[in-house]
């Protein structure tokens, strides 16, 4: 068993307890930034799983699932979350719309790219992180799903970075809840994680994303667990 897969299985594990433990405070309280974060976490989870089974063998959708939900998904619905925690209402509301939209479409042109992907290039000695650029077709060869991951990723970066951000900046200075002061720096570490293994990855060090992405759950459910602990002043 590789080292690849072992990471890529407690990643998963990790982030699906995380999963569970958000929709269970959504259906709780009913507060919709814990829906997005909790589908954004799902999303998160797929991915890794997926990760996980392409370290041993190919599946042009397995492969379909990392990518849309690991390269494309994931950052934007997890922020959408903190969309909600932080904004209006209204104004979450047309984002999300935005957002549905946008991953329509980038859903489409996944699948539209999907009988051009070249399986003969998939080897299980590395990483699918350091292959897929080649799987995929290029934008000259109408992979224009590419173009999509900087903007969902981007977004979801300011989004949950700078909400976590904030947050922090907020219970700091009226000396209150410094649990979730501490919580909300312990996300914004994991989600600056992520998306700098992310941004490697895009430029070919694809060998981070999966240490990235178990280091980025694993700080990002500690700052959740403790931003939820029992309330207390400074």
């Amino acid at each position: 068993m590789s080292i690849n897969l072992i990471l890529a299985l407690l990643s998963a594990l990790v982030i699906f307890i995380f999963t569970a433990y958000v929709l269970q405070r959504y259906y709780t309280s009913r507060r919709l930034y814990f829906l997005f974060w909790g589908l954004g976490l799902a999303m998160f989870g797929i991915a890794s799983l997926a990760g996980a089974y392409l370290a041993v063998s190919w599946n042009r959708w397995v492969f379909f699932s990392w990518y849309l939900f690991g390269a494309i998904f994931t950052a934007a619905w997890i922020g959408q979350g903190t969309v909600y925690l932080l904004m209006k209402k209204r104004s979450a509301h047309i984002l999300t719309i935005i957002l549905i939209a946008a991953s329509i479409g980038a859903f489409l042109m996944l699948l539209g790219i999907m009988p051009d992907l070249d399986e003969s290039l998939f080897t299980t000695s590395q990483p699918i992180s350091e292959q897929y650029g080649e799987i995929i077709p290029t934008r000259a060869d109408g992979g224009y799903v590419r173009l999509s991951t900087p903007f969902f990723n981007i977004y979801g970066t300011i989004t949950l970075i700078g909400g976590a951000l904030y947050s922090t900046f907020l219970f700091w200075r009226k000396r209150v809840l410094p649990n979730r002061a501490v919580g909300n720096i312990l996300i914004a570490i994991g989600a600056l994680i992520i998306a700098s293994a992310s941004t490697l990855t895009r430029i070919g060090y694809g060998s981070l994303l999966v240490p990235g992405q178990l280091l980025a759950a694993v700080l990002m459910f500690s700052g959740f667990l403790v931003a939820a602990s029992p309330k207390r002043s400074l």
